[in-house]
C-alpha cells in the first residue's frame, strides 16, 4: 500500500519516511547469495510493498519461490537523535542490512518488526537497506493462512505473498522516547486504561502527561511519574450519569466515538518526545447466551473479509482501499466483519475504529501440527495481540478455524492441548475480549459456540436450528459439516451460539454453471436470484433465536470463488440498499431500531 499516511495510527510523531516505491529485487530460489557484499545479480524492479507474485508490483511471478532479495538507497543522516526502520510485514523470514551491517532478523509473515539503525548509518546521509526474505512454498508448518501450496490457486485457497508486503519507513525518535502506548477501556467505572513504556537513558525525574479529548473538549490532563521505565494508570472521566449523555462518549458501530490522546513524555521541565494516539471507551463481553456491546446485549451481523485483491493480493491498492472496505461492509447492513485467516494493515484496523466496525480478528493456520508448528503460531499469535490489544474495533480474538492445523482433535490429547493453551493464553495477554479457541466445530476452551453450515436450504437451517428446546440434541448427534460441534467433556455451557460461517452463494457474470472460477457452497443464475436466496437465507439466520449472531460467507468474491456480496473490483452484485434490508432483516424488530420497510419476496 504505497501511501503517504502514516502506517502507526496508534502511536503517530512528526518525523516520518516513507520507503515504499521502487526497490531493486531478484529471486534467489538456489540460495546462492548470503550477504549483501555478494555479486547480487538484480533482474527486476519491484514496487514495494507490493509482493512479487502480484501485478502490481511489476513482477507478477506466482510461481515457487523459497527466497528472493530486495535493496534500495535512502537519505537520511545521523542527527544526535535515534532512527528506526520499520517493517510492516514480511513473509516469512526475514534479514535486513543496512550498509552492508545486519540490524535485525524476524520470523513471522504477518507481524512488524523495526531495528535502530543509527550505528549503520554513514555521515554522508546516503544509505542502503538490503533485505533477505525466506518463504518455503511447500512448508506447512507455518502459519500461512490462504497461501496455496499448489502451483495454481484452487478451491478454497489463494496465491502465494513472498517477501515484503505491507509498508516500509523510517522514524526518528529522541535519545529517551515513548516506545509503546497500550490502551484499557474499563465501561463499568468510566475509566481509560493507559500503559506508557519509555526506553532509553532515564536520567532526572521523567514523567509522562497524558492529555485526552473529545471533540476539542478536554475530558482529562494529567501527569504520572515513569519509574522502571513505565507509567501504568486508571484515567477516571466524569461520568454524565444518564443513557443519553453517556452514549456520546461511547464507542459503537452507530456511534463510533474516538478519545483522541496525547502524550507527551517530561525530564523536568523540558519535552522529551511527544505522540499523537486515540482510544475508546467500550466494552465487550458474554453474558449467559449473548454477545454484550457496552452493558447491553448486541446482535452480530457480521460478513466474511478474506482481506485479498486481484492485482495486488494481501496489499491494499491504497489506504482508500482500505476505508472504502469498511465503508462497504456497513453500507451492506452489517455492523462487524470477521477478518478470516489474515492479520490485516493497521490502516483497515484504523477505519473500522473510527468509521464504526467490529472485527474478530483470527490466526492465520499452520496445516500441520508439530512441535514446529505450534512453536511459531504461539510466538507470532502473541505478536499480534500485542500489535492490536489497543484497537476498540476488535471484539474477538480467533486462534484455531475448523481445526486447521490440530485435526484430530477428537483422538490426540496434544491437538486438544494446543486449543486449550492457546485460548487460555490468549485470555491472560487480554481479559478484556472473548475468545475462540476453535472456530467452526470441534470446540472445547471457547467463550463462544461457532457454527460452520452452509446448507443451501433456508428450510434446512430452520429445521436444525429453529427451535431453543433442540440445543442439547444439536450438540449431542448433530453434525453440520460433518463434525462433532463440541468435543467430548465440552458440553455447551450456555455460551453463545453464532452461526459464524454459512451461506456461500456464487454467482458470477460468466454465467456458466460449471466454470471452475466460480467456485463456491451454492449457485444462482442471475442477480435476482442471489438476493432472493440471499433474503430468505437471512430472514431464516436473523429471526432464529439460538442466534446471537452470524457471518455471512462472504464479502468479496476472491479468485475463483465467486460467493461474495461484491465482485472482486468491489462493486455490488445487486443494489447495496437491498443487501442492506435483507441483511438486518428481523420479523418483530426491536422499537425504533429498523425506520424504513424491509423487502422479502416482493413482499413488505
Amino acid at each position: 500500500m504505497a501511501d503517504t499516511v502514516y502506517p502507526r495510527p496508534q502511536l503517530v510523531r512528526e518525523h516520518w519516511q516513507s520507503l515504499d516505491g521502487i526497490w531493486k529485487f531478484t529471486f534467489d530460489n538456489k540460495r546462492e547469495f548470503d550477504h549483501p557484499s555478494d555479486q547480487i545479480q538484480w533482474t527486476h524492479e519491484i514496487k514495494v510493498p507490493y509482493p512479487p507474485e502480484s501485478k502490481t508490483s511489476g513482477v507478477g511471478d506466482r510461481g515457487f519461490h523459497h527466497a528472493c532479495w530486495y535493496e534500495r538507497d535512502f537519505d537520511i543522516k545521523p542527527e544526535g537523535d535515534r532512527v528506526f526502520l520499520h517493517f510492516g510485514a514480511v513473509d516469512y523470514r526475514a534479514r535486513v542490512w543496512v550498509n552492508g551491517l545486519l540490524v535485525v532478523e524476524h520470523e513471522g509473515g504477518h507481524t512488524p518488526f523495526a531495528a535502530e539503525i543509527t550505528h549503520a548509518l554513514k555521515a554522508s546521509g546516503q544509505q542502503v537497506v538490503t533485505v533477505l526474505a525466506e518463504d518455503d512454498p511447500f512448508d506447512l508448518a507455518k502459519p500461512r493462512g490462504k497461501q496455496d501450496w499448489q502451483l495454481d490457486a484452487h478451491s478454497i485457497w489463494y496465491p502465494r505473498t513472498t517477501g515484503i508486503w505491507q509498508t516500509v519507513w523510517l522514524e526518528r525518535v529522541p535519545i529517551t522516547y515513548i516506545q509503546k502506548l497500550r490502551w484499557t477501556p474499563h465501561f463499568d467505572g468510566f475509566e481509560i486504561g493507559c500503559e506508557a513504556m519509555v526506553a532509553g537513558p532515564q536520567e532526572g525525574e521523567l514523567t509522562v502527561e497524558v492529555k485526552i479529548t473529545h471533540d476539542h473538549k478536554v475530558l482529562a490532563d494529567d501527569r504520572y511519574k515513569v519509574i522502571g521505565g513505565e507509567a501504568h494508570r486508571k484515567i477516571a472521566l466524569s461520568d454524565p450519569g444518564i443513557d443519553d449523555s453517556r452514549n456520546e462518549l461511547l464507542w459503537s458501530p452507530e456511534r463510533p466515538t474516538l478519545l483522541d490522546a496525547e502524550v507527551t513524555l517530561w525530564q523536568g521541565d523540558r519535552i522529551l518526545d511527544r505522540v499523537r494516539s486515540y482510544t475508546a471507551l467500550r466494552s465487550v463481553a458474554i453474558s449467559r447466551d449473548r454477545f454484550m456491546l457496552n452493558g447491553r446485549p448486541y446482535q452480530l451481523r457480521l460478513v466474511l473479509d478474506q482481506g485479498y485483491w486481484d492485482d495486488t493480493l494481501m496489499t491494499a491498492p491504497s489506504d482508500e482501499a482500505l476505508r472504502r472496505d469498511v465503508e462497504l461492509a456497513k453500507a451492506m447492513g452489517f455492523n462487524g466483519v470477521r477478518k478470516h485467516q489474515k492479520i490485516e494493515n493497521p490502516r483497515y484496523l484504523y477505519w473500522a475504529d473510527k468509521l464504526g466496525l467490529m472485527v474478530w480478528e483470527e490466526m492465520p493456520s499452520a496445516y500441520r501440527f508439530s512441535a514446529q508448528a505450534v512453536t511459531r503460531l504461539v510466538r507470532e499469535w502473541i505478536e499480534v495481540i500485542d500489535r492490536d490489544y489497543s484497537h476498540p474495533c476488535i471484539i474477538v480474538w480467533v486462534p484455531f478455524n475448523e481445526s486447521w492445523g490440530v485435526p484430530n482433535l477428537t483422538s490426540m490429547q496434544a491437538h486438544r492441548n494446543a486449543v486449550e493453551a492457546l485460548y487460555h493464553m490468549t485470555r491472560t495477554l487480554d481479559s478484556t475480549r472473548p475468545v475462540i479457541g476453535n472456530d467452526g466445530w470441534e470446540a472445547s476452551a471457547t467463550d463462544i459456540l461457532g457454527i460452520h453450515d452452509y446448507d443451501a436450504n433456508p428450510d434446512g437451517l430452520l429445521s436444525r436450528y429453529g427451535s431453543a428446546s433442540q440445543t442439547q440434541e444439536l450438540f449431542d448427534r448433530r453434525r453440520p459439516g460433518g463434525r462433532i460441534l463440541t468435543l467430548d467433556g465440552y458440553p455447551h455451557r450456555g455460551q453463545p451460539i453464532m452461526l459464524t460461517e454459512f451461506g456461500g452463494i456464487a454467482f458470477s457474470k460468466s454465467s456458466n454453471p460449471n466454470a471452475k472460477k466460480d467456485w463456491g457452497y451454492s449457485k444462482v443464475a442471475t442477480e435476482d436470484d442471489l438476493l432472493r436466496n440471499y433474503a430468505r437465507l437471512l430472514e431464516v439466520v436473523n429471526n432464529t433465536t439460538i442466534f446471537s449472531g452470524y457471518c455471512y460467507t462472504q464479502f468479496a468474491d476472491t479468485f475463483q470463488e465467486a460467493n461474495g456480496l461484491l465482485y472482486a473490483d468491489r462493486t455490488p452484485k445487486v443494489p447495496l440498499e437491498q443487501i442492506a434490508r435483507a441483511t438486518r432483516y428481523l420479523r418483530n424488530p426491536p422499537p425504533g431500531e429498523y425506520t424504513e420497510p424491509v423487502v422479502i419476496n416482493n413482499e413488505k
